[in-house]
């Protein structure tokens, strides 16, 4: 936390403050301390001016990147947590009986049903013996008959039907988890679109694809275009003024008559670009900052081509 302090102190901002007011204190102070105002006789001050705009791309680069990061952490920690509660069992009814209870098992136990009397058995009057009954002669038995076989019945039972038993339902439902998470959008792709004339002014066109697009006569000014794609892209006579081009890529794009006055191209890839006619002095003193630029191949404003 004290290193994002250090970094708003130097944009001169209060700590918390909104990305615009990062990108707008970072142009301030771009524009007040571009190296190429100082006189170039006072080397020491150029030098302090260079450090400071160091320190300045390095501030909102900073802040750049830990505000996108606190967006995208902030929104993938909104998830929905549903966990499904299981029914509550009733107790079971009291029960009537003695209970014995121990640590594995329950068991119950009923008392003992007490004894009845039972009466006493009454005394049979006694009966005559009977008389034996004389023997009947026995009849002769006749032989059975075999039965044949095609005159047996076999009996057949269908097969009980089972009824399958349903499968249990689990009591209790899977946990849900809801998220809520959503990427960051892509910018759309600008290549090749028309914005002839148009007013861009202030617009953060950082890392987008604008391609031979067509922007010639259109206000730039103070926008930013940190590592923009702008090859090939027709920039004739497009205000440029204090525009942030750092790293940008700019080959063979057309920039005749623009103004490029306090534009930053450091580092930007320039191979091939056509300045002609452009604005990019006040007096005697070139108001472009082209540190670490690669010019191979660009026409400059006089007209000649850089080797």
């Amino acid at each position: 936390m004290r290193e994002l302090e250090r970094y708003y102190r130097i944009l001169e901002l209060e700590p918390g403050a909104t990305l615009d007011e990062v990108n707008q204190a970072y142009k301030d102070l771009a524009f007040v301390w571009h190296p190429d105002r100082i006189p170039l006789d006072n080397q020491r001050l150029r030098e302090k001016a260079e450090r400071k705009l160091q320190d300045i791309n390095e501030a909102r680069e900073k802040l750049r990147s830990y505000k996108s990061r606190f967006n995208v952490n902030r929104t993938s920690s909104q998830t929905t947590y549903r966990q499904s509660s299981r029914p509550v069992s009733q107790p079971p009814p009291k029960s009537t009986r003695y209970t014995s209870q121990s640590t594995s098992q329950s068991r119950t136990y009923e008392p003992a049903p007490e004894p009845k009397p039972q009466p006493a058995p009454e005394p049979k009057p006694h009966s005559p013996a009977p008389e034996p009954k004389p023997e009947a002669a026995p009849e002769p038995k006749s032989e059975a008959v075999p039965k044949s076989s095609s005159s047996s019945q076999t009996t057949y039972r269908p097969a009980s039907s089972t009824t399958p038993k349903p499968t249990p339902q689990p009591s209790y439902q899977e946990q849900t988890y809801q998220s809520n998470y959503q990427p960051p959008k892509q910018h759309p792709d600008l290549s090749g679109k028309d914005y002839s004339n148009a007013n861009l002014s202030n617009r953060d066109f950082s890392g987008r694809n604008l391609s031979y697009a067509n922007l010639s006569g259109a206000n730039l000014s103070d926008t930013f275009m940190h590592k923009v794609n702008l090859r090939g892209a027709n920039l004739s006579e497009a205000n440029l003024f204090r525009a942030n081009l750092l790293l940008a890529d700019l080959r063979e794009a057309n920039l005749q008559s623009a103004n490029l006055i306090g534009a930053d191209l450091s580092g930007a890839d320039l191979r091939g670009a056509d300045f002609r006619n452009a604005r990019v002095m006040i007096g005697d003193r070139v108001q472009v900052k082209l540190i670490g630029a690669m010019l191979s191949g660009a026409i400059m404003p006089d007209g000649s081509v850089h080797d």
